[in-house]
Formats: structure tokens, sequence, C-alpha cells
């Protein structure tokens, strides 16, 4: 026993070096990881994600995605972790959507993050669908397809007065992906059917209205909130949503207003439930009124191929689960990198900005239902296995 005994002190004072040691490095990282393109961090009961590109309006690239997903699947494991919680930078934006510029740079030239990028989006979706930790996304500011993906599919859901929702991905030859299919034709009659192919956007208290937050508060009380529901101990559901529902209910911005849709819900649940495209295209010129008129006016924008292929992406996403969609989408992500519409889609609406994209095939009539079907096949061993 006589050489352990001597040991013991020449150990104490080293393991207290090596915590003073810890905890500094823990605060240095803490300090120069500002420049980081996502905080992943430990706070009281909670893991806290932050995107912190604000100057790209926290857009997702494949970097952060494979910084979240390990972190989110370590602390689904950790007993002292029971809740997370996902946030964006810089006042603007909760998550703009993913990198598409570097996407597109990829697929033009075959690079391999055409297929990543998409296989490795859809994990984490699936896997903030199925956390077993309380999820709750702060959605302040713009949130839009891949941010949407960071979101919805979590427990709770908390808008503000500066949030912006859209799936504008028809506009650029894609659909709306990230889980879209599973999540939009779940919400109250055809709306989903509508944002998804008019990426109508929805703003502020209207995103709790159409089902997609599931509590809105102030801007300013956002800290004041992510403190409160940090400082719980061992919360449950129950507990969380407590938290959640006071800062809802004090909430007193909009509260009178109506849902932006609200005069319309008739209209689009009967325009928009026609089986094929060209139906939905012949109910609204039948309707003519000016609301009608003006969706036909957005859908016209759009990309022939896209409509299609979202139309039925959501046809039959309504009666699958979360994973079965996501095999699905990364299917017709596949399809959009090796097809047209994406590319010129991008370099209309976001590289040149000249806003007039020249779809091939240009019309719903050219677009077949052998075409649209392909964009569905199983892709063999490179199918997304979740």
């Amino acid at each position: 026993m006589g050489p352990v005994t001597r040991q013991l002190p020449r150990w104490r004072p080293f393991s207290r070096l090596q915590v003073i040691l810890q905890h500094l490095i823990q605060n240095m990282s803490k300090h120069t990881d500002s420049s980081a393109e996502v905080l992943l961090e430990k706070r009281g009961c909670a893991g806290v994600i932050t995107m912190n590109r604000p100057k790209a309006l926290n857009a997702l690239n494949l970097s952060m995605i494979r910084q979240i997903y390990p972190r989110l699947k370590t602390w689904e494991k950790d007993p002292e972790t029971f809740l997370i919680i996902i946030k964006g930078t810089g006042g603007k934006a909760f998550c703009a959507g993913g990198d598409i510029r570097a996407i597109t740079e990829a697929g033009r030239v075959g690079d391999r993050l055409a297929q990543d990028f998409f296989r490795e989006e859809y994990m984490l979706n699936n896997a903030i669908g199925t956390c077993r930790k309380l999820y709750v996304a702060l959605i302040d500011g713009i949130t839009m397809g891949g941010g949407v993906g960071l979101s919805v599919h979590g427990h709770f859901r908390v808008a503000t007065e500066k949030t912006l929702f859209a799936m504008p991905e028809t506009a650029i030859g894609l659909f709306p992906d990230v889980g879209g299919g599973y999540f939009l034709p779940r919400l109250s009659g055809k709306i989903g059917y509508f944002l998804a192919l008019t990426g109508f956007r929805l703003k502020g208290r209207d995103l709790q209205k159409a089902g997609i937050a599931t509590h809105f508060i102030e801007s300013e009380k956002l800290p004041a909130l992510e403190e409160d529901l940090i400082a719980l101990k061992s919360p449950s559901k129950e507990n969380v949503a407590d938290v959640l529902n006071t800062y809802h209910m004090k909430c007193k911005i909009d509260e009178e207003k109506q849902f932006v849709l609200d005069e319309h819900m008739d209209k689009i649940n009967s325009l928009f439930s026609a089986n094929t495209m060209e139906e939905i295209i012949q109910n609204l010129k039948q309707d003519g009124c000016p609301f009608a008129l003006k969706q036909l006016e957005v859908i016209n924008k759009m990309s022939p191929t896209s409509l299609k292929m979202t139309l039925r992406q959501l046809r039959e996403g309504a009666s699958m689960n979360l994973q079965d969609v996501l095999t699905m989408e990364y299917r017709l992500s596949q399809a959009c990198m090796h097809g047209h519409d994406f590319y010129e889609g991008v370099r209309a609406v976001l590289i040149d900005k000249d806003q007039v994209p020249k779809w091939k095939p240009a019309t719903l009539e050219e677009v077949t239902d052998e075409f649209v079907g392909s964009c569905f096949k199983s892709l063999g061993n490179s199918d997304l296995k979740l």
C-alpha cells in the first residue's frame, strides 16, 4: 500500500491544474469561437445551438451540418441534457436556407457535395424529428428552406414579429424539401399545398395561426425566455410548455389581427385540392377573383417541372412517415441536381438576378408524368438510409 499513498499528493495538484487548464481552454474557446459558423454550448439543462453566419443570413452549409448532427446525438444520450435550443445570430435571420450557391457550383461539376449536402441535411432533419430530448427552435427573423428543416420537426417553434417564413423552392427549380413533403400536407386544409406551390410568405403571428409555429412572443423577450428555459431543473415537456405558454399569453403584438389568409381559406381549400397542376391552373383561371388571378400569375413564373414534382411530393408525403418522405426527397434532390431548371433558377434569382429564368420544359404540358415518375424512382445503393 505504501507507494500508492506516496503518489497521491503528487497527483492531486496535477488533477487540480488539469481542471483549471480545462476551464481556461473552455473560456478561451468561448471567446475565440465567436468566429465559428455554428456555436454549440451546454448551458444549464440545455444544449444550445447558435447559427453564426449573420452576413449570410445564417445559411446552412455542410460544415455546420457536420458539427450540429454529432452534438445533437451526444446531447440526446446525455442524462444531464433535457432540452435543446436552436437560434440564429445577427437579428435578421434564424436561417434563410441552405447554402444554395455552394450546392450549385458543386452540382455543375459533378462534385460530391451535391450528394453529401442533401444526404446529411436530411439526416439532420430526421434527427431533429426523432429527437428524444425536447427541442425548441427560436425562429426569429427569416426562416426559409433549410431553416424550416432545422425548426419545424422539433417539439416547439417560437415565432416573433420579425419571423418571415417561406418555402420558395419552386422559383429556383427545386421543391420544398427538408421534410416539406411531411409537414406541409399536414397543415389545415390545403394551406400547405398553397405555400409549397406559390412560395407565399407568412409573417409573425400568422405562422402560429397556420400551424407552423407553436408559440408567438416579442423578439426582445427571447433572451429572457432562453434564460428561463435554461434555468429549469430536469424539465418535462409540460414544464417547458408552461414557460413558453406564459410568454405567449403575455404577448400583445398583433393580438387582434386576422390571419392573413383567413378570407381566402375557402378558395385555397377548393382551388388547390385538384389532383394535377393543370387542374389547379384551370381552377384559378375559372375562379377569376383577384386572389386567384394573383396566384395564377405567381405560379406561371415557377418551374413547371418543380410544380409537378412538388404536387406529387405533397400528395404522396401526406400518408408517409418522416423517414420515407426524406428518402423520397433525397431522390428528388438528385433528380434536380441532374436536371436543367435548378441551375437556371439559381442563375436567374440569385446570381444574375434578372428574375427571368428560361425553364426547360417551358410549359406544364411538356412535363410528362413519365418524367416526373422517373424522379421518384429508387437510387438503389445510393438511396438515403435513415
